[in-house]
Order: C-alpha cells, then sequence, then structure tokens
C-alpha cells in the first residue's frame, strides 16, 4: 500500500532551448492551487489517507502539455483552466473516479523528437 492516498506530480518544467514545455502554460500556478484546495479539503498532508502535490522536471510527455500524473494509479492528465484541476480534485482525489476527458491515453508513445 502506497504511503500516500494520492501522490501528484506535475511537470514545472521551463526549458531552456526555447522548445514548448509545460510551464509554457503556467504549470506552477496549477500546483499551488491544487495544493491550496488539497489543504482547504483537508487532504494534503503527511501520512496515510492523504494526497502530496508535488513539482516535476520534464516528465517528457510535452507534446500534451501541461501534464500532471497521480499515483499509485498512474493516470495522467492534462488541463486548460482550474475548473479542469477542481475535476481533478474532486473526481480523482475525493471519489477515486478517473476523469477521462482529461486523461491522457496510456498509449500514447514518448517522442524523442517532439519532446
Amino acid at each position: 500500500m502506497s504511503y500516500y492516498k494520492h501522490h501528484l506530480f506535475i511537470c514545472t518544467n521551463q526549458r531552456d532551448d526555447g522548445k514548448g514545455c509545460c510551464q509554457d502554460f503556467d504549470s506552477e500556478s496549477a500546483r499551488k492551487y491544487m495544493k491550496q484546495r488539497a489543504k482547504q479539503l483537508d487532504i494534503h498532508g503527511y501520512g496515510p489517507g492523504q494526497c502530496r502535490i508535488n513539482n516535476a522536471g520534464c516528465l517528457n510527455r510535452c507534446k500534451q502539455g501541461p501534464v500532471m500524473v497521480i499515483y499509485p494509479e498512474a493516470v495522467w492528465y492534462t488541463w486548460v483552466d482550474t475548473s479542469d484541476l477542481d475535476e481533478i480534485i474532486d473526481k480523482h482525489l475525493l471519489k477515486g473516479e478517473i476523469v477521462e476527458r482529461l486523461r491522457i491515453p496510456d498509449t500514447d508513445t514518448f517522442d524523442k523528437d517532439k519532446n
């Protein structure tokens, strides 16, 4: 069993070479928003039953950016705005339901020329 009920990694990478990246979508603000909302809901913290929201460097799925992954389910998401982030919190973190409309398909493969 995982230490946290959910562990989120949100890509906040900023590329130096000018190629597209998640931070182009202000993913750091999304991470801060999700962390604040999880704290308000009293689900963010240390220990079993809690969630942890972390930033991550490049997750190599830049063409779907911005991206996050939630473990232990290993579900990848993208989003457009805070209403999408709220839906991920409300459905996935609180109810254990995958938000299919925001999910990045598992079948997507890494393409080093596009990432």
